[in-house]
């Protein structure tokens, strides 16, 4: 999706235009639906695109790149299979199945709309049109596991392995988080739902209304039951919310959706204000927390921290302690900046992008927020200094490493790494590894 846009222009805009367009293209798509296929008086497809657009997430979805396909691809199969259970068509059952598959691609969430369609099929008994959706997803879930098993099974790991690692196990607070982002995305929404659960009770007898229904019910009861045990991502819950637009109005009509429309409007307007006074302070009014400070001032005015590194930029490769840091400034520098030490789980694409073979000998700076503990720098380099930086008033710390010790970091940080993010488990047939490769080929 980026690729094409990309090759016109790298600006800040430009990549982020999928995820601002997202929402728009959503809800025309949900607009054109509820008029063409369903008959819907142009006032209350209006109001449902509207409350679509409105959704707080949609609102700053911006944030929410890398759910982008997800939530463009999970609609457009939603739509195609509420279109294919109102006509009984194996065209459009097919084609649902081909849209999940690539929605697949994106994220395994798009597995919790496929639950949704299993049990639509099993409540109509309709088990030749679910054979359908399946044989449409199937080639890209075969894709992703052929790339899996070339590429370390590197997003299963993360996805069922790694993310979990450092979960706590029953809690109950987390169901309380997961409550608290229902009704943070939508509290309008699922107060007219449930005040008029009577008449949505009804649309359970149309095929295509039903499909609606199961496409939000489904997702949102197997987060519940797994929340006890799982944090549940806000952003989780954005591709599952526009099925509930859908059921409202076809449901409910026009007067409940310009009440959630009206109540999505005042709360999106609240964000507005809040992000336009905090768009319109001076970096200067954060200086009191020193952690968001120096976060703030990254992020808003990289140029300056890489301006501020002078000729150290020249003379040392840049590294960073961390993915985000490290995705930042190569994005801004237009040059690769490695992630220096063990990294969290997101720092595994950094994995894949660095060679550390490649900095063997050479001088690193490695730039910090936070003051580092040399220790976790002295085995691995001939000579160390650390240098502060000072921009805006925020703190940025520079360790300069000269003589880069490749074998010392991989027996060390590298094997590390290996343990705790490349164990594939013995139930998963062995392939290709560019981390084990790379780094321990015996």
């Amino acid at each position: 999706m980026l690729a094409p846009l990309l090759a016109f222009s790298d600006a800040d805009w430009v990549a982020r235009l999928p995820a601002t367009l997202a929402p728009a293209l959503v809800a025309l798509a949900l607009h054109a639906a509820l008029r063409r296929w369903w008959g819907c008086e142009r006032g209350t497809a209006d109001l449902a695109a509207v409350a679509v657009l409105l959704l707080p997430m949609n609102v700053w979805n911006v944030l929410v790149t890398t759910d982008t396909p997800l939530v463009l691809l999970s609609a457009g199969s939603l739509l195609a299979f509420a279109r294919a259970a109102q006509l009984g068509a194996a065209r459009w059952f097919l084609a649902a199945g081909v849209l999940l598959g690539l929605a697949f691609l994106s994220k395994y969430l798009a597995v919790m709309l496929g639950l949704a369609y299993l049990a639509w099929a099993a409540a109509a008994r309709r088990w030749g049109a679910f054979a359908l959706v399946f044989a449409g997803a199937l080639p890209f879930a075969l894709l992703n596991l052929w790339s899996n098993y070339n590429a370390c099974w590197s997003n299963l790991m993360f996805n069922a392995v790694v993310r979990h690692q450092d979960d706590g196990g029953w809690s109950l607070a987390t169901p309380a988080l997961y409550a608290a982002a229902l009704a943070y995305c939508a509290a309008p929404l699922f107060w007219h739902a449930w005040r008029g659960r009577a008449e949505l009770a009804r649309t359970w007898s149309r095929p295509a209304e039903r499909a609606l229904l199961l496409a939000w019910l489904v997702p949102l009861a197997v987060f519940a039951a797994l929340s006890p045990v799982k944090r549940i991502g806000l952003h989780w819950l954005l591709s599952f919310l526009p099925a509930l637009v859908a059921s409202l109005a076809l449901g409910l009509g026009r007067e409940r959706l310009a009440a959630c429309a009206r109540a999505l409007a005042g709360f999106a307007l609240l964000h507005v204000l809040v992000i336009g006074v905090a768009a319109a302070l001076p970096l200067e009014a954060w200086r009191g927390s020193a952690y968001l400070h120096s976060r703030l001032v990254l992020m808003a005015r990289t140029g300056e921290v890489l301006a501020a590194l002078g000729s150290l930029r020249e003379r040392y490769a840049l590294a960073a302690d961390s993915y985000s840091i490290a995705a930042h400034l190569a994005y801004r520098s237009r040059r690769d900046v490695p992630v220096f030490g063990a990294g969290s789980s997101h720092a595994r694409q950094d994995d894949i992008q660095t060679d550390w073979r490649g900095y063997d000998g050479r001088d690193l700076l490695v730039l910090r927020r936070e003051a580092p503990p040399l220790a976790d720098y002295r085995p691995y380099f001939r000579e160390l200094e650390l240098r502060t930086i000072e921009v805006r008033g925020a703190i940025f710390h520079a360790v300069l490493g000269r003589g880069f010790d490749y074998a010392a970091y991989r027996d060390a940080v590298l094997r590390r790494v290996r343990e705790r993010y490349y164990r594939i488990p013995a139930w998963l047939p062995a392939g290709r590894c560019y981390f084990l490769e790379r780094y321990f080929p015996a």
